[in-house]
C-alpha cells in the first residue's frame, strides 16, 4: 500500500512515530478532524506516519484524507481482510444487536491486529477518531513503558458512573480503579507479539459468548491486567469548558459529540480543526440533521447501556476468565 507524503523522503534510517486510527467511511470526517489537529502539533524535526486501518473507505474519502499530509506527516491506508481471526470477531459482533449496544462493529477490534500486521514496529500509538490533539503526539510515543505491554488511562466514565463501576468490578473482574479506556494507547508491539495478545483475545471472543458492555475494551483489561502503565489524564481528557492545565489530548468519548449537538463542552477545539478540512460542511450538515428524535434515540441508547451494566454486575463470578 502506498505512503502519501511530501517533503524529504523517508528512508530505513528515519525514526518514525507510527500513529494508528481504525475507522470505516462513516468515521472519515471525524478522523480527518483529529488528524488535522495532530499534524498542526508535530515536531518539524520528526517524521510521523498515520496508518488508517479500515473495512473499506470509498475513494472520495481516501482522496480527502490524503490532502492532510504534510512535509513530515504521511498517511497510509490498510484494509483489514477477512482472516480466520476476523471472521470470529464478525460472528461475535453479529450477535450484539441489543438495546444499548454501541460496540457491534468489528472495527472496534482492529487495534488488536496492529502488533501482528506491523512487525516492522516495536512501539506505536493508537487513538480514537473522536479526539483532538493540543500537543505533540510524539511526546506520547516517547513515553517510557518500562516492561509494560501498554499504556492507557483509567476510564473516567467507570469511575463516575456507579453501574459501570459495579459492572467492571464484578462482571469484568478488574478493579474499577485499574480499568482503562482503550481510546488512547501506547502499545509495546514487541511485547504484545511475544505474549500472543491477538490470539488470546480471539480465544476469549470464541469462549465468552456474553453480551458485554464494551467487549474489546473489557478483553484488553482482562488480558493485560497488571501489565498496563497508567497514563497521565492530560493525554485522554474529557471535554470541558476549562481544560486542566497542560491538557494534550481531548477525547469526545461516548456522548456530547460536537457534530451532533450544539453548545457542548470543548466544541471550539473540534470546529477550529474541522474548518481546515474538506469535511467541514459535511459535519455541519450532520449536526443540523441530528433531530430531536435522534437525540432521544441516543439518550435512550445510553440509558439502556447503563441498565445493561447494572444487570450484568449482578453476576456471581467474572464473565471473562483467562
Amino acid at each position: 500500500m502506498s505512503i502519501f507524503q511530501t517533503g524529504k523522503p523517508l528512508n530505513k534510517f528515519t525514526k518514525i512515530v507510527p500513529i494508528f486510527f481504525t475507522i470505516n467511511s462513516s468515521y472519515a470526517s471525524y478522523a480527518a478532524t483529529s488528524i488535522k489537529s495532530l499534524t498542526e502539533k508535530t515536531d518539524p524535526k520528526r517524521y510521523y506516519r498515520i496508518i488508517i486501518l479500515h473495512d473499506g473507505i470509498n475513494l472520495i474519502n481516501r482522496f480527502r484524507l490524503r490532502r492532510l499530509v504534510t512535509k513530515n506527516c504521511a498517511i497510509q491506508f490498510k484494509k483489514i481482510t477477512r482472516s480466520v481471526y476476523l471472521r470470529v470477531i464478525i460472528r461475535s459482533c453479529a450477535r450484539r444487536k441489543g438495546a444499548g449496544d454501541f460496540f457491534s462493529s468489528a472495527v472496534y477490534y482492529y487495534r488488536a491486529f496492529i502488533p501482528r500486521l506491523f512487525p516492522q514496529y516495536e512501539k506505536a500509538v493508537y487513538i480514537d477518531s473522536d479526539t483532538i490533539l493540543r500537543g505533540d503526539i510524539g511526546e506520547l510515543f516517547d513515553l517510557d513503558l518500562k516492561d509494560k505491554a501498554m499504556a492507557a488511562m483509567v476510564d473516567p466514565k467507570v469511575e463516575t458512573i456507579p453501574e459501570f463501576r459495579d459492572y467492571v468490578n464484578n462482571a469484568v473482574g478488574v478493579p474499577y480503579n485499574e480499568y482503562v479506556n482503550s481510546g488512547v494507547l501506547v502499545m509495546n508491539l514487541k511485547k504484545l507479539r511475544k505474549m500472543g495478545y491477538l490470539k488470546t483475545m480471539i480465544e476469549l471472543v470464541e469462549r465468552t459468548d456474553e453480551n458485554l458492555v464494551a467487549p474489546d475494551q473489557d478483553y484488553l483489561n482482562v488480558i493485560l491486567r497488571g501489565n498496563i502503565k497508567f497514563l497521565n489524564p492530560i493525554w485522554n481528557a474529557e471535554p470541558q469548558e476549562k481544560l486542566p492545565r497542560g491538557t494534550k489530548l481531548v477525547h469526545f468519548n461516548l456522548c456530547n459529540k460536537p457534530w451532533h449537538y450544539k453548545n457542548v463542552p470543548g466544541e471550539k477545539l473540534f470546529w477550529d480543526a474541522a474548518k481546515k478540512t474538506s469535511f467541514y460542511k459535511d459535519l455541519k450538515r450532520q449536526q443540523a440533521n441530528f433531530t430531536t428524535k435522534e437525540q432521544k434515540k441516543e439518550a435512550d441508547k445510553i440509558a439502556a447501556l447503563i441498565k445493561k451494566a447494572a444487570k450484568l454486575a449482578k453476576t456471581k463470578k467474572p464473565l471473562i476468565e483467562l
